[in-house]
């Protein structure tokens, strides 16, 4: 099988093209709100969808939203200026997911002679034996 850039596979179809091209759209759409906004906004503004003339933007927190919907008409004429026609821009609350962080591994600590008994089984068990290899490495990082 050859690999292809995705572009040349996106562009092959004509509904597959259209997405393409709604996606690159939504890209320099992004790009041009990002350099319109301040800094502390852009990092939390993010072009979720446009429909017809009508800009949809998830913000992080209702506090930039308010700030977002006070900038909204002068936000239209920034975009005409740079081309782009839009009548409406709807900014909506989307809070980043929550995941809790991953606790970290339990630390294993075999003894001595239980290591050494394991050792003992996996070196009684057949070279290519899966019970045996993970018996190695269950050996190895118990330590």
């Amino acid at each position: 099988m050859s690999t292809s850039s995705i572009d040349n596979f996106l562009g092959s179809g004509d509904s597959l093209a259209k997405l393409q091209a709604h996606a690159s759209r939504l890209l320099r759409l992004q790009q041009q709100l990002g350099g319109l906004l301040p800094h502390y906004m852009a990092d939390a503004c993010r072009v979720a969808n446009l429909k017809g003339e009508t800009l949809i933007v998830h913000v992080e927190s209702a506090g930039l939203a308010v700030k977002l919907r006070q900038a909204v008409p002068s936000l239209l004429a920034d975009f005409a200026r740079e081309g782009v026609i839009l009548r409406e821009i709807k900014v909506k609350v989307a809070m980043r997911e929550y995941r809790p962080a991953t606790p970290p591994p339990p630390h294993r600590h075999v003894s001595d002679a239980t290591r050494s008994g394991l050792d003992h089984l996996a070196a009684s068990l057949p070279a290519d034996s899966p019970l045996a290899k993970a018996l190695k490495r269950f050996v190895r990082q118990a330590g």
